[in-house]
């Protein structure tokens, strides 16, 4: 497993509805998400094998929800990874939405 130099970075790529982390100048994972109203949707994340047990995941998820707070918006965490992180960190807790079979209808519509 190799460390990284630099720290990674956390952006939001609302051209691609997701959030990246980079490590490098590579990204190394992704947070994906769709906005439904005043409510973003978190569907997958993922990391990198060559990133793997760094933290990275969990770092990538903090940003994008602490990004999302600033945002306005409330946590959907269709996400099981996602999901877990609010349920450990209760600083999400007031902005977290429960799922429900319209949101996961609506999403499915959406990604096609």
């Amino acid at each position: 497993m190799s460390q990284s130099s630099a720290a990674p970075v956390v952006e939001r790529v609302d051209a691609h509805h997701r959030y990246e982390i980079v490590v490098d100048g590579k990204r190394a994972g992704v947070a994906e998400f769709r906005d439904h109203g005043e409510q973003r949707v978190f569907f997958h994340t993922e990391v990198g094998d060559a990133y793997a047990g760094q933290g990275l995941a969990a770092e990538l998820v903090r940003q994008a929800l602490a990004d999302t707070r600033t945002s306005g918006k409330r946590i959907v965490p269709v996400c099981p990874y996602v999901a877990k992180f609010v349920k450990r960190h209760g600083e999400f807790a007031d902005i977290a939405d429960p799922v429900t079979p319209e949101v996961l209808r609506w999403l499915q519509a959406h990604l096609g």
